[in-house]
């Protein structure tokens, strides 16, 4: 049995959140008028995009008047963004990056050319933690996920299904959902969770391994059908939804996305974001409105939320030892 406990050729988009005009300068590293560039290593729509726009309206204003800018850099499962943080940013407070999990790790555990590493990093807060899911089109041919399995035992390799990237915690479930199913999937790599989801919502794929909060929305508006989840119990977002293990395939897994800056990093600085973060995830308003996206708030700070990206480098290095051979055949 195993369980994941947590979850990129340059493009550029800038998204200015500001505070209100009503927001006070505050007092330590940041102030009225700072700008933050914050590195996002996927594409808009997915996991990273959907924190930011939930996260920096609120923390902009905890700031007093400071303005975060997102810049896009999609590619390598979100190596490219945490290279340029940890090899080339400078620590003067000016940039962060949205850190995603597992596959901040993955990404240097798999691929020996990647060469960055958590220990370049000053890792700052942890936000929500997003169990697993796996959705089709409202349209889909299949109508449960033993539908699904069921094609793919049949006809192996044919059922196409999309994940965030090699290396994130959607390719480990699926990884991991072949060894307990017995078949064999053809696993579809996309440049985040947003693309991924996006294809099977057009019928690209025959379905999509994602996030309960990135692919909720979409869900919830009826694009999107989800035909099981990946945590231990069913989700009061979908109640109707069984889990993998009620199924009989011991699998539970999900990604956590949080802050990081580079090492270095001002002790002020990361202290005001990680006091201003957890007033943000305290806030009721703030509360609601993860809510309502089916976030599920995870605030883990400062040293904590280093030694959890300790524990998962150790676990994810066993992983990937467990499955190496199977996925460098595949």
């Amino acid at each position: 049995m195993l369980r994941i406990q947590t979850k990129a050729a340059t493009v550029l988009t800038a998204l200015v959140v500001a505070a209100p005009a009503v927001a006070q300068e505050g007092d330590g590293y940041y102030s009225s008028g700072d700008e933050v560039t914050v590195l996002m290593g996927f594409s808009p729509g997915g996991g990273s995009d959907a924190l930011a726009q939930l996260v920096q309206p609120f923390l902009a204003e905890e700031l007093g008047d400071v303005s975060f800018v997102n810049q896009y850099q999609p590619g390598a499962t979100g190596a490219i963004a945490w290279t340029q943080l940890a090899k080339q940013v400078q620590p003067d407070g000016e940039t962060i990056s949205i850190t995603n999990t597992p596959m901040l790790m993955t990404n240097y555990i798999m691929n020996d050319s990647i060469t960055y590493n958590i220990d370049e990093l000053t890792p700052i807060a942890n936000i929500v933690t997003d169990p697993g899911v796996a959705v089709v089109a409202a349209d889909s041919e299949f109508e449960t996920f033993e539908d699904l399995l069921a094609a793919a035992k049949e006809n192996p390799s044919s059922v196409t299904v999309g994940n965030s990237g090699v290396g994130g915690d959607d390719f480990f479930t699926s990884v991991l959902l072949e060894q307990a199913a017995d078949v064999s999937l053809q696993k579809v790599p996309f440049e985040g969770d947003g693309p991924s989801w996006t294809a099977a919502m057009g019928g690209k794929i025959d379905a999509s391994f994602n996030n309960v909060g990135i692919t909720y929305p979409q869900i919830r508006e009826g694009n999107l059908r989800p035909l099981v989840v990946f945590a231990e119990e069913r989700l009061e977002e979908l109640p109707d939804v069984p889990t993998a293990k009620e199924l009989g395939y011991d699998v539970v897994a999900g990604s956590s996305r949080g802050y990081s800056a580079p090492a270095g990093f001002p002790e002020e600085a990361r202290q005001q974001l990680i006091d201003a973060l957890r007033r943000v995830t305290e806030d009721p308003e703030f509360q609601e409105a993860a809510a309502s996206q089916a976030m599920n708030v995870d605030f883990i700070a400062g040293d904590d939320y280093t030694a959890m990206l300790d524990r998962m480098e150790e676990e994810f290095r066993g992983v990937w030892d467990s499955v190496k051979d199977q996925v460098q055949q595949d």
